[in-house]
């Protein structure tokens, strides 16, 4: 992610350079093609913010305290463009037993050519510690969604 804060007061525009590649707006998921500085258009209610083609980005529910269960999907907002890879962390949001290793390690991967997205344990799972949950996968900028259960073994989602 590219975040260009706007710092002069009353600003109506913010010249952001934007690296070699494709790029997506995060507030109206438009493709700009990146290795030149653009101008976009602001106020106080809209920083620049890009994406760059590949990223996997997740979103948890709102919680109140980190271990508080929620009945909703994790949503994984993938920007096509690029292949992309992302390791989601967990652990049990309460001790320090993570310093013992006592953790949950997921590789999500996105291959931008065949459309397919793998999920899979990057580290070996306790009967007790298994990354069971619900994805919501949405591809941004085509806007599919699926839905998917992940049981801790690996798992290929073709689009």
């Amino acid at each position: 992610m590219l975040i260009a804060p706007v710092h002069k007061k009353s600003a109506t525009s913010r010249e952001v350079y934007l690296p070699e590649g494709t790029w997506y707006d995060w507030w109206t998921g438009k493709a700009v093609e990146g290795g030149k500085t653009i101008t976009r258009q602001v106020d106080l209610s809209c920083m620049p913010i890009y994406v760059r083609a590949g990223a996997i980005i997740p979103f948890d529910p709102v919680r109140q305290y980190t271990s508080q269960k929620v009945d909703k999907p994790t949503t994984l907002k993938i920007y096509q463009g690029a292949d992309g890879q992302y390791t989601l962390y967990d652990d049990d949001g309460i001790s320090l037993d993570y310093l013992k290793g006592s953790s949950v390690q997921t590789l999500i991967t996105w291959d931008d050519g065949a459309k397919r997205l793998t999920v899979e344990p990057l580290t070996k799972q306790d009967e007790g510690k298994r990354a069971e949950r619900k994805f919501e996968i949405e591809l941004i900028p085509a806007g599919t969604t699926k839905e998917i259960r992940y049981t801790g073994q690996r798992l290929e989602l073709e689009f």
